[in-house]
């Protein structure tokens, strides 16, 4: 069964850190609500009640539209190991692109990437855990070489016209705020 805390403990953290991958849910006040997977080594778990992590280049950026008018923001974590467990964070977030404030000392606690788009500052207020029953077995094999070798073949005024060209606005037409 559900249950809610008011923040993370040391076991929420331990198990945090030893996903693959998590998922990030957002939405504005109208339109359609965004889930997205997300992996690398792209989050960082900051204290029991704070949470960052990168955001790479994509061929959507809804998270970034949907905080511009409703900051909230849902991250969850499965176990596709042996025990079924599944872990959200809700809270609010604030959008860090690289020149604003707090972009140098934040981007330090991930590996380096051409293709940071943003950094999510995730302000936790409940954490809730389920048991994961029906979540399916998988193994992990390993990170995909894709994203890197998208990079490795553009230049950074490439990925800046990528952002231009496809990460402005929401699905819905909202505004983003990526600077290009």
């Amino acid at each position: 069964m559900a249950k809610q805390f008011p923040q993370l403990d040391d076991a929420h953290q331990k198990f945090i850190e030893q996903q693959h991958m998590f998922f990030v849910g957002s939405a504005a006040r109208d339109g359609r609500v965004n889930i997205s997977p997300k992996g690398m080594d792209s989050l960082r778990v900051m204290g029991a009640n704070r949470i960052i992590w990168m955001n790479l280049t994509g061929s959507g950026n809804e998270t970034a539209g949907h905080l511009l008018d409703a900051n909230r923001m849902t991250l969850m974590w499965c176990s596709f190991t042996t025990r079924p467990l599944i872990l959200r964070t809700y809270g609010t977030a604030r959008t860090i692109h690289a020149g604003d404030a707090g972009w140098a000392e934040l981007s330090t606690h991930f590996p380096s990437h051409r293709s940071a788009r943003q950094i999510y500052d995730v302000s936790i207020d409940m954490v809730q855990t389920s048991c994961g029953y029906a979540v399916p077995f998988m193994e992990y094999q390993a990170e995909r070489p894709t994203m890197q070798k998208w990079v490795d073949d553009k230049s950074d005024d490439d990925i800046r016209a990528y952002w231009a060209a496809k990460n402005q606005n929401t699905i819905d037409g909202k505004p983003t705020g990526t600077p290009v």
